[in-house]
């Protein structure tokens, strides 16, 4: 009888647990060279098991699975599946640093986990080291991998390609949050492509297809869907990052706003606002001393004030369309390609699942 396909729980769990063994070796072995550096490693492995929404392993696992079928077991794939989430960790520890994030899944920062024993600089040394940590992880992890040595080059070149464009849009993230006012539409999409869309759905769905052992019938369609559902993800964050309600996101309310990040949302505001709106989403916040944003001079206030300015422009409205839009692109993609039923399934409802995220 056919192995079935693992499902959404059973694979989550799947992929934890290999983590769980990996990382429970990595903190044996800093233990023993300094009882400092194990728990400097118990908080990397903290904040790799903090839960999440694990679609990195899972686009990987249904972009492997679409080639290999329901037969394959999927124990030889898991250590590379882990790797993605550990190179996911290292992402989020270093973005938390640099837009000064408070919380992510619901639990303080990696900088604020280190600033609460020994100071802010500390913290944000510390922080840097743990998501270093993540990374070297990643690579070691990734290495375990059963596959012949051919095919874990085609894999790792997929992998280091994801880290770059990552790294990439990150930096172009950061670059558009010192002059927003020589931002747009296109530019900030052009971020949440490299930043959001290549790492989260189109390279691991292309990772995923290299551990299947490659298939150039799919290559353009994991490519397609990848990049649609992948800027329609990063669309709906722009929208959370507004209107989320950090009981559910697990991040602060409207950090966007408070940091000035140039998203998609917040460029189709300035174009669509009436010029007395674009002059009072334009206006800096109150700040202190140190250049951070001031609660106390009334910045909550304003930031809500301009929530509620953006809500006005239509813009929530016109990237709610662009969701739908690039989600019914993505489903599209798959019209007609060479992939198993059951991963294809999947895939269609990943397209809703991953871009509809309550807020």
């Amino acid at each position: 009888m056919p192995r079935q396909p693992v499902s959404h729980p059973a694979l989550i769990s799947a992929v934890e647990g290999t983590l769980a063994d990996f990382l429970a070796c990595q903190i044996a072995a800093l233990d023993a060279v300094d009882p400092a550096l194990g728990g400097f490693a118990r908080t990397a492995r903290d904040l790799v098991m903090a839960g999440g929404k694990r679609l990195r392993p899972t686009f990987a696992y249904w972009g492997w699975r679409g080639v290999a079928g329901a037969a394959e077991p999927v124990e030889a794939v898991l250590p590379a599946l882990g790797a993605l989430e550990l190179m996911h960790t290292f992402a989020l520890v270093h973005d938390d640093l640099m837009d000064e994030s408070d919380t992510r899944r619901g639990r303080p920062t990696a900088h604020r986990l280190f600033a609460a024993q020994h100071g802010d600089k500390f913290g944000g040394s510390a922080a840097i080291l743990v998501g270093d940590l993540c990374l070297v992880w990643a690579d070691q992890l990734l290495a375990r991998t059963a596959l012949p040595a051919t095919a874990l080059l085609e894999v790792r070149a997929r992998y280091d390609r994801m880290r770059v464009e990552a790294i990439a849009g990150q930096y172009l993230d950061v670059l558009g949050e010192t002059d927003p006012g020589s931002w747009s539409v296109e530019r900030a999409l052009l971020v949440a492509r490299h930043k959001t869309a290549s790492y989260t759905v189109q390279w691991p769905l292309g990772f995923g297809l290299a551990l299947a052992g490659g298939d150039s019938r799919l290559e353009e369609a994991y490519r397609d869907y990848g990049l649609a559902v992948g800027e329609a993800f990063q669309l709906r964050d722009d929208l959370l990052g507004v209107y989320g309600d950090p009981a559910i996101t697990g991040k602060p309310a409207a950090d966007d706003l408070r940091t000035g990040k140039p998203t998609t949302l917040l460029m189709l505001a300035h174009q669509l606002a009436t010029p007395e709106q674009r002059a009072e989403l334009s206006s800096p916040l109150p700040t202190d001393l140190a250049g951070a944003v001031n609660p106390a001079e009334g910045s909550g206030e304003l930031i809500a004030r301009r929530a509620r300015i953006i809500t006005e422009t239509g813009a929530p409205a016109r990237v709610e369309e662009m969701i739908r839009a690039r989600v019914a692109e993505g489903v599209a993609a798959l019209t007609g390609a060479p992939i198993h039923p059951d991963a294809r399934t999947a895939l269609i409802e990943l397209a809703t699942t991953a871009t509809c995220r309550p807020a």
